[in-house]
């Protein structure tokens, strides 16, 4: 009983205390590789620190959607974090199905964040929003197409049973499909998570700005609420792509823990790395990637069938 409550108190620590350092690795890796010194580590931190300690500036012209939005955005992201397993250990939360319910609960975020943003009456906001929701429904499916991969693979159709140990015996079998479901991930996690060369997390021209400009008005603690959501739904895609990638169980607990916690730091410097050497897309281009993408999930699928 105490080693279960000692694993649910790491993963807890795992999912809450992490997130931050992950941008902090991502932008640290491109400010290597641009040859700077770049922010340290654990900038991002101090920010959410010193943004908790101001105070807020809400328009007259907006309402309370505009206040609930980063809220219920990041409750929405961390109940969906909830789902998600972690190293060798069950999920906190699991049941038959969840995968379904992780979706929404991902969809249910961006729809109050991007209400926040049309509840403010800016038409910069409203372009952000329309674009964010047009990336999210050409990169739904394919994401939906690798669960539907998983869960013939494991058998299973919880969330818990997709990323577990069963995915090692699915390696020797079907190791075509699995590589393309990490591959179709890794760009589902770009977009979803408004990185280049979807998205350009430290632009400041409204015109190209895609995340960034829906959260222009928010300041203070709902600001800090959205740069942590941000950062835990990095978490969230980013121990997706481990699991699948290293879903082997060594018998030992710590050493699970510690390779999770290691591949998704690593994952943080690849996101770095293809910040470092991509450009943006045009516009226009980025729906060719996503429809892409979707490509790829399906031809698993295909493999699949055979």
């Amino acid at each position: 009983m105490l080693n279960a409550l000692l694993h649910n108190l790491i993963h807890l620590l795992v999912l809450l205390g992490l997130p931050p350092l992950l941008a902090g690795i991502i932008g640290k890796t491109k400010a290597t590789v641009a040859g700077r010194s770049g922010p340290p580590y654990f900038q991002l931190y101090r920010d959410l620190a010193r943004l908790l300690q101001k105070g807020s500036v809400f328009s007259r012209t907006t309402t309370w959607v505009f206040r609930a939005g980063p809220v219920v955005s990041l409750a929405a992201t961390l109940a969906a974090a909830l789902l998600i397993p972690l190293g060798s250990h069950d999920p906190l939360i699991g049941f038959a199905g969840d995968a379904v319910v992780f979706i929404y609960l991902l969809a249910l975020g961006r729809f109050f964040t991007t209400s926040a943003a049309l509840d403010t009456g800016s038409p910069f906001e409203g372009m952000g929003a329309a674009r964010e929701v047009t990336f999210a429904a050409l990169a739904e499916p394919a994401f939906f197409f690798g669960l539907l991969i998983l869960a013939r693979l494991t058998g299973s159709f919880d969330l818990n049973g997709m990323l577990g140990p069963k995915l090692s015996a699915a390696w020797l079998a079907a190791s075509g499909p699995l590589v393309l479901v990490l591959a179709s991930w890794f760009v589902v996690l770009l977009v979803e998570n408004s990185r280049v060369p979807f998205d350009d997390p430290k632009t400041h021209l409204e015109l190209t700005m895609v995340h960034e400009v829906m959260v222009l008005d928010h300041s203070g603690p709902s600001l800090a609420l959205i740069l942590y959501g941000a950062s835990l739904k990095l978490l969230v895609f980013s121990t997706m792509v481990v699991r699948i990638a290293f879903p082997a169980d060594t018998g030992n607990p710590w050493l699970d823990w510690a390779a999770l916690i290691a591949g998704t730091l690593a994952v943080a410097v690849v996101v770095g790395l293809t910040e470092s050497l991509m450009a943006r897309l045009r516009l226009l281009n980025v729906p060719k990637l996503l429809v892409s993408a979707c490509l790829v999930s399906g031809f698993g699928i295909v493999l699949l069938a055979r």
